[in-house]
């Protein structure tokens, strides 16, 4: 333990800085803060802070660079910033890692929010690091085990996979996303909860993760009340804390709620620092964030002068009004993962979670990630929900006449199976999945 302390130390005095480089404020308006004397010397993304002439103190990133000015935007409200207010600037700030982490809850900056101490990391980790390269990047992994039938068979998550969670307020994300921090085997669980109304921070802890989840995660938090920075950087910080495990070796599963979130944090950042909207009121460089962020998760580096990396198997939530699957963050995420499962709003409303749509969720880890019996089977259940979404209309109707058609007649047997499997929690493996799913559609199709 004294080992531990000891390197903790040293971390917070080879992170303290003797010399900071001072600046004036010079103009203060429409959330933005004008600064001279630090042009020479900042950088873009550097972090800053204010000196109130009341005592207070603001935080605040560096977000445009002009000859003889530097503009500021504050970590939350600029009230009481006056012309000639000291501004120090404080240089990239990273985030210090460390395996204490486990079982805690953080901020952006890697501060505690559960009210005990917390130990700094020995090496600080950038908030925007590339990720491995591609071309000695591992192959994705096997088949993990989820606790849940629907993604132990129809919807396979394999390791170093990554999936969106596409679904509108309140249909059961949060409680899916706690069930795969739960269920998914990961040697640590980082959670990403990216502008999340501050009621619900405790109560996704307490309730919906509970202790057992709580076990092996990192929760790094940042609360809709707090500035478009902070929540854009939630979802940096959280990655960077993810690498820190994957370059231990560890499986890391990454959950992100929501990039939504993420990305509206930037457009609030972006159009303060005079980027035009395009994309439905998202800048241009909105894809690139987001293609960014997802691309550091995935499998790692193979390496030939050491031991390979550990992998990301990572789930990023996305909301999406309406059920509009083409809306900008929705399309641009959807083009670079892994996989996306939708949750269906009518689904949920008639009483069967996880609400997954089937028919509209895709893996794209099959057909790799089961065998021939296995797909199918898997593509024998996907025919039968096909016929039946397809016929619903005629057959809540009272239209259809039983042995009109046997596709459908064999459809409606095995549908009630279905659903039924769909919604089912288990602990059992992946193989054990199959049977029951193999047995559920035997039984219905010999009543035929």
């Amino acid at each position: 333990m004294a080992i531990l302390n000891f390197d903790a130390l040293r971390a917070e005095i080879a992170a303290a800085k003797g010399i900071h480089a001072v600046g004036r404020v010079s103009e203060v308006g429409a959330g933005r803060i004008e600064v001279e004397g630090l042009a020479e010397t900042a950088t873009l993304g550097d972090r800053a802070m204010i000196h109130v002439k009341t005592g207070a103190k603001i935080g605040a990133e560096v977000l445009a660079l002009r000859s003889g000015l530097v503009t500021l935007l504050a970590d939350g409200a600029a009230d009481g910033v006056s012309l000639g207010d000291r501004v120090e600037l404080l240089g990239q700030a990273g985030i210090f890692p460390d395996e204490s982490w486990i079982g805690r809850i953080v901020d952006a900056f890697g501060r505690p929010l559960d009210g005990r101490p917390i130990q700094r990391g020995r090496v600080e980790r950038p908030l925007r690091a590339a990720p491995p390269p591609a071309t000695t990047r591992k192959r994705l992994g096997a088949r993990l085990e989820t606790g849940m039938s629907v993604f132990n068979t129809m919807l396979p998550l394999v390791r170093g996979q990554r999936i969106g969670l596409f679904a509108g307020s309140g249909v059961g994300k949060s409680s899916l996303l706690a069930k795969f921090a739960k269920g998914v085997s990961a040697d640590v669980v980082v959670i990403a909860l990216i502008g999340e109304r501050g009621r619900e921070l405790r109560e996704f802890v307490e309730h919906v993760l509970g202790p057992e989840g709580m076990k092996k995660s990192v929760i790094v938090a940042a609360t809709s009340d707090q500035s478009p920075l902070v929540r854009r950087r939630c979802a940096w910080a959280a990655m960077s804390v993810a690498e820190h495990f994957r370059d231990q070796g560890k499986h890391v599963l990454f959950l992100a709620d929501s990039v939504t979130r993420f990305a509206e944090a930037h457009r609030e950042v972006a159009l303060a620092g005079g980027e035009p909207p395009s994309l439905r009121g998202y800048p241009p460089s909105t894809s690139h964030q987001i293609m960014s962020l997802a691309e550091r998760s995935g499998p790692g580096q193979e390496r030939s002068d050491g031991p390979p990396q550990g992998d990301i198997t990572a789930v990023f939530s996305v909301l999406v009004a309406g059920s509009d699957m083409e809306e900008p963050v929705a399309d641009i995420l959807r083009g670079v993962l892994d996989g996306h499962v939708i949750l269906d709003r009518q689904i949920a409303e008639r009483g069967r979670f996880p609400a997954v749509d089937l028919l509209r969720s895709v893996s794209r880890s099959l057909p790799e990630a089961a065998t021939p019996d296995e797909n199918a089977l898997i593509a024998a259940a996907r025919r039968h929900l096909g016929t039946y979404e397809r016929s619903e209309m005629m057959i809540q109707a009272g239209l259809y006449t039983r042995g009109s058609d046997p596709r459908i007649d064999t459809a409606i047997a095995v549908w009630p199976q279905l659903d039924a499997f769909i919604a089912r929690d288990e602990a059992a493996s992946h193989s054990e999945s199959f049977q029951a799913l193999a047995e559920a559609m035997s039984a219905a199709t010999t009543s035929v």
